[in-house]
């Protein structure tokens, strides 16, 4: 692979994750803090209007909205038009191609500290590998099966990742999360400037990665209407394994309904209050590990 010339660090993808905002407004102020030689750092705050606003979005996700091509009957929708844009600038066919984008996110589900990986690929195993090494705390998911790498804000450059932290609510911040996001960045940055000039240094090591398998909306009656709730056994519990027979939702009447599947899956994003509209209650992944060095 090219040495990385250019690199993109987005934040406000949606307009009511405030975390991300405030650290793109933070390094615009102190940009000192994601320079580093040998490539160029930029920022980005995707969606205007909704942070304005305090929303997810104005017209539709922002993150499903980089692989629409003209001539759609949505091409109206604002926030498809700034994809556009945003492609437009920062696209590889753009005016000021990436390299690498950085996209940070928050959610209300028991995340954590997670790195979202679209690829699989040698030099995106590596960076996970040094990074969870730097930050052992870190939780590896790979998106790679869900087709999230054409449609999200990071799908516009060569490589890319998503930061996402949680539980934070919508609309509001969380020190300790936007520290260890901060952390995070810096860590990438860091590994971004020893790629280029061959200075490396990872011991063989152990990566686990819970690999994105499918995902599994609420129980639903005719009408669409929602029939039973997260289990409170399953709650707050993401990346834990859940066994076949395992309780995985809890009807309005008491009666729990059990998961169905006949292999081990590990849940994350339980219960995200974003995913409700799309019928996710949950990711089911699978969990792999990666012997890297």
């Amino acid at each position: 692979m090219n040495k990385i010339k250019r690199v993109l660090i987005a934040g406000g993808t949606h307009g009511n994750e405030l975390n991300g905002i405030y650290a793109v407004r933070k390094y615009e102020r102190c940009p000192e803090l994601i320079h580093r030689p040998s490539f160029e750092t930029l920022t980005v705050l995707g969606n205007p209007r909704a942070i304005e606003a305090g929303v997810r979005y104005i017209d539709k996700d922002l993150n499903r909205c980089f692989d629409i091509p003209e001539g759609k009957a949505t091409d109206l929708d604002y926030e498809v038009q700034r994809a556009r844009e945003i492609k437009s600038q920062f696209g590889q066919a753009g005016q000021m191609p990436v390299d690498f984008a950085i996209d940070q996110h928050g959610t209300d589900s028991n995340a954590g500290l997670m790195l979202i990986l679209d690829s699989l690929d040698c030099f995106t195993l590596k960076l996970a590998a040094y990074l969870s090494c730097k930050q052992p705390e870190l939780k590896v998911y790979s998106s790679a099966a869900s087709g999230r790498s054409q449609d999200s804000l990071r799908s516009i450059a060569r490589y890319g990742v998503g930061i996402e932290v949680g539980p934070v609510a919508h609309g509001t911040l969380h020190a300790e999360l936007f520290q260890k996001t901060e952390v995070l960045v810096c860590a990438i940055l860091d590994y971004l400037e020893q790629y280029n000039s061959n200075t490396v240094s990872l011991e063989e090591t152990s990566l686990t990665v819970y690999q994105h398998a499918n995902a599994v909306d609420y129980p639903k009656g005719k009408n669409g209407e929602i029939q039973a709730m997260i289990h409170p056994q399953l709650q707050f519990k993401d990346y834990e394994a859940l066994n076949p027979g395992d309780p995985m939702f809890l009807t309005f009447d008491g009666d729990a309904i059990a998961y169905q599947g006949s292999t081990t899956v590990y849940p994350i994003f339980i219960n995200e209050a974003a995913y409700y509209e799309k019928g996710i209650a949950m990711y089911l992944t699978q969990k792999q590990q990666f012997q890297v060095s």
